[in-house]
């Protein structure tokens, strides 16, 4: 049975890549996506994922407000994927005290077309790695 992910991210564009991307591994199957992260905390609530996809900048509640609540209830498992999230970053940095299990930058800004293309390999890495599956 796959493993199930929840994609939370502001644009419907970068949902569907990061989408395409996840659903490129036959492990691994997107069970919702949301906007922002008030929708994402009740989706996580009603879908019970394995693994949530989760950029920083949103409207109505970033993805660094959603893990400090997410984790205060379940201890899920999280990987960050944003263009604010560069290796080093202040937000990087607080993800990972916060409890994301992996932050990735997206390569090209907020609309990162080329997401696939530069960092799809490391994207579904990271979420083999998370969920502790057999190396891809």
């Amino acid at each position: 049975m796959p493993k199930t992910i929840l994609i939370v991210d502001d644009s419907f564009i970068m949902r569907t890549i990061i989408k395409d991307i996840v659903e490129s591994d036959g492990d691994l199957s997107v069970c919702g996506m949301a906007e922002n992260g008030k929708v994402g905390l009740q989706k996580v609530r009603e879908l019970k994922p394995d693994l949530v996809l989760l950029d920083i900048e949103m409207p109505e509640m970033s993805g660094l407000e959603m893990l400090k609540r997410l984790m205060l209830v379940r201890r899920q498992k999280v990987i960050i994927i944003s263009s604010v999230a560069q290796t080093g970053s202040p937000q990087a940095l607080e993800a990972r005290r916060l409890g994301a299990t992996d932050v990735i930058a997206k390569p090209s800004g907020a609309m990162s077309l080329d997401l696939n293309e530069k960092k799809g390999h490391d994207i579904v890495r990271a979420i083999r790695r998370a969920l502790e599956l057999d190396a891809a």
